[in-house]
């Protein structure tokens, strides 16, 4: 295949998924990874991709609306998982919640419990669960963010690592059958795979609106997921995803579904 028509190809599969690693471009154009990554530089230098470390995603899919927007996006399916969720944790658990708007309303549905041990890197999560019911807080250190008052940075990455507790609760901007879970920011990503090394446990919160969509940063191997918790049942390519990776999907009406 000629490099310009390579590049054409390369554009084809973008357009179908929003982002992609170079190797599976590699995989499905079956030429090297160092030929992808020299077809992608080519691109990028037209302003036609961006590259991230390892993919490469379409310009338009990197945006994501702003936290209090995300906020007020399908608030009552975000309700539903919240308090879905805040019914697999008991009084007295230790867990790590991060950024995402659906953790924020999971952190809503737990103002009930107690004794809870909780990490977090948001301002909206710490607001909600301190100095209630005898819980314990822990804030990451450092700047704030002005768009969602999230922590980040090594601050925050050697802060939580100092932690054992046993569950992760982590939101995702995108799920595909292709590449699993996905987030647009790379400091969430990184964050988020920290928190999840500290877990015994990892819940992913998402409404159902996130099947299909598509995020430029991978946040994990599916197989690394142990649970999904959604509004309604996933598409059939992603469910057989989820299920291929042993992912537990727990739908938020109360209808349990075992991958």
């Amino acid at each position: 295949m000629h490099a310009t028509h390579r590049e054409m190809a390369i554009l084809e599969e973008l357009k179908l998924s929003g982002s992609c690693r170079i190797q599976d471009l590699a995989r499905r154009l079956d030429v090297s990874e160092e030929t992808i990554r020299r077809n992608v530089k080519k691109l990028a230098t037209k302003g036609l991709v961006r590259k991230v470390h390892g993919g490469v995603y379409l310009p338009e899919a990197a945006q994501e609306a702003s936290f209090t927007q995300r906020m007020n996006e399908n608030p009552e399916a975000k309700r539903r998982i919240a308090a879905r969720l805040a019914g697999m944790i008991r009084n007295g658990d230790s867990l790590i919640l991060d950024i995402g708007s659906t953790t924020a309303y999971v952190a809503r549905a737990l103002r009930g419990h107690q004794d809870l041990f909780v990490v977090t890197n948001s301002l909206a999560v710490a607001q909600t669960l301190a100095t209630r019911n005898n819980n314990r807080v822990f804030m990451a250190g450092g700047e704030l963010r002005s768009h969602d008052g999230g922590a980040f940075g090594h601050e925050a990455i050697r802060f939580v690592r100092q932690f054992s507790v046993r569950y992760a609760v982590l939101s995702a901007a995108a799920i595909d059958e292709e590449n699993g879970f996905m987030l647009f920011d790379m400091q969430e990503a990184e964050f988020s795979r920290e928190i999840m090394r500290a877990a015994e446990n990892t819940i992913i919160a998402a409404d159902a609106a996130k099947f299909g969509r598509h995020a430029p940063i991978r946040l994990a191997a599916p197989e690394e997921i142990g649970t999904l918790v959604t509004d309604a049942p996933p598409p059939p390519d992603i469910a057989a995803m989820l299920a291929e990776a042993s992912v537990h999907t727990v739908i938020a009406d109360g209808k349990d579904k075992a991958a």
